[in-house]
């Protein structure tokens, strides 16, 4: 990769991260495909200017279908890598402040 903004390609925003941002400070990315935690806690840091404590990453499996003809199996939504990032408890990410 050549630069840090090619790291983290979107923010995922559900339930269960409103509430993991809320009450844990744990914030979540979809990332690159080849990206490590050294390079997301960079990314996060330079981009944000914060302070992150932890970064855990999963890989997410992609989501398979049958079709009801045919019977056969089909990749419907492709897999992708995700990072959950622990910020420090008085750091926060604008992006993700919503209603409360």
């Amino acid at each position: 990769m050549t630069s840090i903004y090619e790291v983290l390609r979107r923010p995922l925003v559900t339930e269960k991260t409103n509430y993991q941002v809320n009450k844990l400070h744990q914030y979540v990315f979809e990332v690159a495909g080849e990206s490590t935690r050294s390079m997301v806690k960079d990314a996060v840091e330079q981009i944000f200017d914060v302070k992150v404590l932890n970064v855990n990453i999963i890989n997410v499996p992609a989501k398979r279908t049958r079709r009801a003809r045919s019977r056969r199996l089909a990749v419907r939504n492709p897999g992708y890598k995700k990072a959950i990032v622990t910020l420090a408890p008085e750091d926060s990410i604008a992006i993700f402040e919503g209603v409360e």
